[in-house]
């Protein structure tokens, strides 16, 4: 998982708590399953967020999908 996947996940899983926004609710307003949403928090998992998704979150949580990505590059990438 490169750090940049990482930010991403950690950013959308902190707004999904922040907001009591369980991951099967998360999961249908992406149109994913469950197992999608658990995949991708548990980090064993290779699932990942795509453009699409972090589009629809930004309308989910309120926010623009700039708001999921860090304000700098990553070193690294990884």
């Amino acid at each position: 998982m490169t750090k940049i996947e990482q930010y991403i996940i950690d950013k959308v899983r902190s707004e999904r708590i922040k907001q009591n926004i369980s991951q099967m609710e998360l999961a249908n307003f992406l149109d994913v399953s469950p197992g999608f949403i658990s995949s991708i928090e548990s980090l064993k998992g290779k699932a990942k967020y795509n453009l699409n998704h972090i589009n629809k979150l930004s309308l989910l949580f309120k926010c623009s999908p700039k708001d999921f990505l860090p304000i700098k590059h990553l070193e690294d990438g990884k």
